[in-house]
């Protein structure tokens, strides 16, 4: 086997495919990158969950495969010169890399050693924008849970209804949904789940372009095929949570606020939280203003911001994090928060009239000396 490609080139095609090599396997094949020189180049990484296969061109004197230890490989194409890489495998796969005056030999190990990666049956399929489907997982997934007990959870609803995509994901304590339109569908109707260590990948593959994402859903797995790299993913099977049932419809109390300014008051009064020192904030919505506090053995805080509307004093607890992640999360840059009371969920949701986001955070029990 023998190629020339751009370093830049190259370099990102490992970097892409590297996302899905298993740290420590004891196959060690799944440590490595399969390298396949024909038609262009391809390199994959597989790590018996999610594998990602990527082509970029490249000058292809003599066909073959090789799989090469992917840190390695990584190390070398990034300390390389800024130059043409050459990659020469022999028949006892001892491969030469040279880019400038830098040459590297290296063992590699066969390609039959590297797992096939699955084949998806494409039983349906979904188009999207990349930037929409990247925001929509940025937007969400930080409310993935990680609890294994049920793995169903531990990825997002995919769900397809009336022209609209909904992705939604839940953790127990925080619910977050985005809606969106897509490009086209083979059918009307769609259901999957996929793990969202898989969409956290997409998410960093796609770029913020019109370009579409094609989603092609088999049996078992799932494909993602995003220009000229695909990823591909098992499918999480199970009952996920009915959703709709979770959200409360409508809340008593309704305050608009600034996103960023509700962010800043809470990233205050955390200061003095930490994962030794775990508290909830305080919340104490008022008339026309939000008054945010929190206490740990490291002493108290206290903050506030201008909203809209009057809360009665409801007071309400959450945990720090979650109620940044959710602020965070937020496309609008005006929210409307709205609350039952304090042992109710609370719902975030853009101001404006277009409701494409939804995020639901369980309330913390307050104690009477925190805050």
């Amino acid at each position: 086997m023998q190629f020339s490609c751009e370093k830049v080139q190259l370099l990102q095609a490992v970097a892409t495919a590297s996302r899905t090599v298993a740290s420590k396997s004891a196959i060690q094949s799944l440590e490595g990158l399969l390298i396949e020189a024909g038609n262009g180049l391809h390199i994959s990484g597989y790590d018996l969950k999610t594998g990602i296969r990527t082509f970029i061109p490249a000058e292809v004197k003599e066909p073959g495969s090789v799989v090469l230890n992917a840190r390695l490989l990584g190390e070398i194409i990034r300390k390389a010169p800024d130059d043409v890489v050459t990659v020469t495998c022999n028949e006892r796969l001892m491969t030469k890399i040279d880019s400038g005056a830098s040459v590297f030999n290296i063992i590699g190990m066969p390609a039959a050693d590297f797992p096939e990666l699955p084949t998806v049956d494409r039983m349906n399929s979904l188009t999207i924008a990349q930037k929409t489907l990247k925001s929509m997982i940025a937007q969400t997934n930080f409310a993935v849970s990680d609890n294994e007990s049920r793995p169903i959870h531990t990825g997002e609803l995919f769900e397809v209804e009336n022209g609209i995509l909904n992705i939604v994901a839940v953790d127990g304590y925080r619910l977050a949904l985005r809606r969106e339109k897509y490009a086209s569908a083979d059918s009307e109707t769609m259901k999957f789940v996929v793990p969202g260590t898989a969409l956290s990948e997409v998410e960093k593959i796609m770029g913020d372009t019109e370009d579409t994402v094609g989603i092609f859903v088999g049996q078992k797995h799932i494909l993602f095929s995003m220009g000229d790299t695909e990823l591909v993913s098992r499918r999480l099977e199970g009952e996920f949570l009915n959703y709709r049932n979770s959200i409360p419809k409508t809340g008593k109390f309704s305050v608009d606020a600034d996103r960023r300014d509700v962010i800043q008051s809470v990233e205050r009064v955390s200061l003095i939280i930490s994962d030794k020192l775990k508290s909830p904030v305080r919340c104490v919505f008022d008339e026309n203003m939000l008054h945010i506090s929190s206490s740990s053995a490291l002493g108290k805080a206290s903050d506030s911001c201008i909203v809209e509307g009057d809360g009665e004093n409801l007071e309400i607890g959450f945990n720090n994090k979650y109620l940044l992640d959710a602020l965070r999360a937020s496309p609008s840059d005006r929210i409307r928060i709205q609350l039952s009371s304090g042992v109710t969920p609370c719902v975030i949701v853009p101001a404006g009239e277009e409701k494409n986001f939804i995020c639901m955070i369980l309330p913390v029990r307050l104690k009477a000396n925190e805050g």
